[in-house]
């Protein structure tokens, strides 16, 4: 499910948004015009947040969640900031000092209209490490197990879902800041996961299951409305796919494993990539998008900008997945071992 909602995630910028945001660019001949695989990956981290939370300290838990999604999204800038400076096209965001600043410390929520993506795909990030932070207070806390967990979760989706009329009617300034910097419209993809979670390990009933996931499903509705010049608009098509997705998760979760129908040859390339999905991910959009613009300018066609396009990101995925993503990962995990077995040792001897 990672692999297919990464892959995805690329067609999507391959083939719709790549057209959408540089109109030079040659129309694609197949489109997948749908916002889908990200929405999903936030829907299987809170599910998997579930699964790994109870296993080990949960100081440990939340240092490895920091440890796995932090090093690799700074080095991803970082990159990015560099290709595009070594590789400008004339009419292009050229990213600044204080732009390669501002999305280190991940300010595009809180301040849109002043601080620009330098890849757009990085608005996960955050969410990922708010929503990661949040699951480890909430399961030390008394909130954060049965009853009063559940009721954590309706309002969750409740609240935003309340709040929406105001936050689509120009509300100040302050008030943006705070629902869209949390990212309250998104809060609903959390829930789906954890509730999916207690759904495949009968935590809660399929009445009850079945209540929730519809709430949350109205909540992606809420938030695929977007403002244009002539009102609200509905984004259907990419509501009903995220909707079709978030069963196809739960299935997953309840239902018997994949390995059944999914044919044996398939599995190692599909882990493999799985394996390397947060870093394409984080590398494949912005320098993506400057590959197809090169091709064309070297009478490259958009099926093979495409392909150049999801190439590109597969191997830099990998690379950063490799260099710096595991090994970050592995070092950062040992040291806190080392840390914790010194102070246990010391609390011992005292």
């Amino acid at each position: 499910m990672r692999a297919g909602c990464v892959g995805l995630v690329m067609l999507y910028h391959a083939t719709f948004l790549s057209v959408f945001l540089h109109p030079e660019l040659i129309p694609r001949k197949v489109v997948f015009p749908y916002q889908v695989g990200a929405s999903l990956l936030l829907v299987i981290s809170a599910y998997f947040a579930c699964v790994t939370i109870g296993r080990g300290t949960l100081l440990r838990y939340w240092w490895g969640r920091i440890a796995r999604l932090l090093p690799p999204f700074l080095a991803a800038v970082v990159l990015i900031y560099l290709g595009l400076r070594l590789l400008p096209i004339e009419g292009w965001f050229a990213p600044t000092g204080e732009d390669l600043a501002a999305n280190l410390l991940m300010l595009w929520n809180w301040h849109p209209s002043e601080y620009f993506y330098i890849d757009g795909s990085h608005w996960t990030v955050p969410l990922q490490l708010m929503g990661f932070s949040a699951a480890a207070m909430l399961y030390a806390s008394r909130y954060g197990h049965g009853r009063r967990l559940i009721a954590v979760l309706w309002a969750a989706v409740l609240i935003p879902a309340a709040q929406w009329p105001l936050r689509v009617s120009q509300p100040p300034e302050w008030y943006r800041m705070v629902v869209d910097g949390f990212g309250m419209h998104r809060w609903h993809l959390f829930v789906v996961g954890v509730a999916i979670w207690m759904w495949s390990t009968k935590r809660i009933r399929t009445p009850h299951f079945a209540l929730l996931l519809a709430a949350c499903m109205l909540g992606q509705a809420l938030h695929n409305y977007a403002e244009t010049p002539e009102g609200l608009v509905a984004d259907w098509g990419s509501t009903v796919a995220v909707c079709v997705g978030m069963v196809a998760v739960a299935l997953t979760a309840r239902g018997p494993d994949w390995n059944r129908v999914v044919p044996k040859w398939t599995w190692r390339p599909i882990q493999w990539f799985a394996g390397i999905s947060y870093g394409v991910f984080l590398m494949h959009q912005t320098l993506g998008y400057v590959v197809a613009r090169m091709l064309q300018d070297l009478g490259v066609g958009p099926t093979l900008q495409t392909l150049a396009f999801v190439v590109n990101g597969v191997l830099l995925g990998w690379a950063l997945t490799k260099l710096v993503e595991r090994p970050t990962h592995k070092w950062l995990m040992a040291t806190y071992d080392r840390l914790a077995a010194r102070r246990s040792s010391a609390g011992v001897a005292a």
